[in-house]
């Protein structure tokens, strides 16, 4: 039902890039023309930016019992007239970034994202981005790695059914998101996810399961729950240890640092792929990559365990070699990496904690700054790999 506690202003008429303030209606009708919404004068009520990517949130089944096979096309505007009354709560702006399912999110949509970000941090108190929950951990990694908030929250947020699902869980986690990124102690927590009731570590979270409504793994980073309307935190403000952070340096198509408003063509990252490691996995696929690519990430079976012709090609590939695990858990011992005669690990690195698609997005971080094999190796020490 369409929320008439709250009116709708258009901040800008482009709808790529959409933006809107919405503010109660029994506040502006009292308001002075002095005061225009989304000024700090008279505000008491924290002020929060909604980031539209996408996703299974922002979509439509062809019924109500459908789950699968939908469209995503559905604007921030009416997401929010799903949710309960948010006018006493916090002041809201939101922009449409791009509407898009979330396995079409690439290298420019991450820095559109990063750029959305950017821009809000010093204007408000909060940051919620929708997105779709097949790639959200990867996008909420690199947002973790790329940006420091300071205190700011930045909350990622999504669903597992379409809008249009008899039970959808969308409208429920959109509030809680926009609750969590008003409540003052969401603060110096940085990225954070609202899901299923719970509030999460963006660093470290991974969906697990892809259909289920408890659908994200939250073993490292689970942070806290939403009940009943209050916010519930099992620890103190703290950020995730170890994340290293990269600064972007973005460039327009003349090769030279840009200006917000003048990048045209951003910098492509370096081309970092993962192979995913099983019986009888043989050096072919390697030799492909060795070539083609400035990286990669092996998801080996384990805890590290790869057939012994596969760790000696690896130890002698020109590029870095990160062992990650196929396992939903566990980590990768730095003992467990294969060595030379020397007992050198060469350009082979563990990843610690992080699951292969996280340990492809902070190698290419780390290769788009040029580092070194030892420092690729020190940041990924962070996270009791290297």
């Amino acid at each position: 039902m369409p929320n008439g506690s709250v009116e709708v202003t258009t901040i800008c008429e482009d709808v790529e890039n959409s933006q809107f303030t919405i503010q109660s209606a029994t506040a502006k009708s009292a308001m002075p023309e002095a005061v225009k919404p989304g000024t700090s004068q008279h505000r008491s009520l924290p002020r929060i930016k909604i980031l539209g990517t996408g996703g299974t949130i922002a979509s439509k089944g062809a019924s109500s019992s459908a789950t699968a096979d939908y469209q995503v096309d559905l604007p921030i505007q009416d997401l929010l007239d799903a949710i309960p009354d948010i006018s006493g709560i916090c002041e809201v702006e939101y922009e449409q970034l791009c509407n898009v399912d979330s396995k079409n999110i690439n290298e420019n949509l991450l820095i559109k994202i990063y750029k959305g970000i950017v821009r809000s941090l010093q204007s408000f108190d909060g940051i919620v981005i929708t997105h779709g929950t097949d790639t959200l951990s990867e996008t909420a990694f690199f947002v973790e790695s790329t940006i420091d908030s300071g205190e700011v929250p930045i909350v990622f947020v999504g669903s597992m059914r379409p809008s249009t699902s008899v039970s959808a869980d969308g409208p429920m986690n959109l509030y809680q998101a926009i609750c969590i990124a008003s409540d003052s102690k969401s603060r110096g927590r940085g990225v954070l996810v609202s899901l299923n009731d719970q509030i999460s570590a963006g660093y470290y979270i991974t969906k697990t399961n892809a259909n289920s409504l408890d659908s994200f793994n939250v073993r490292q980073g689970y942070l806290g729950n939403f009940v009943n309307n209050e916010i519930h935190y099992y620890y103190p403000p703290t950020k995730p240890q170890g994340c290293h952070k990269f600064k972007l340096k973005l460039e327009d198509k003349r090769g030279s640092v840009a200006n917000e408003s003048t990048v045209k063509s951003l910098t492509k990252f370096p081309k970092v792929c993962i192979l995913y490691g099983h019986q009888s996995i043989t050096a072919g696929l390697l030799e492909l990559v060795n070539e083609k690519y400035e990286g990669v990430v092996v998801a080996t079976m384990g805890a590290g365990s790869m057939p012994d012709g596969v760790n000696a090609f690896c130890l002698n590939m020109k590029i870095p070699v990160i062992y990650s695990k196929r396992s939903m858990d566990g980590m990768i011992p730095i003992a467990n990496l294969p060595k030379d005669k020397e007992g050198s690990h060469c350009n082979v690195i563990a990843s610690g904690y992080l699951n292969p698609e996280k340990s492809r997005i902070l190698l290419q971080l780390c290769l788009a700054e040029n580092y070194s094999l030892n420092e690729v190796r020190r940041v990924f020490n962070g996270v009791y790999g290297g």
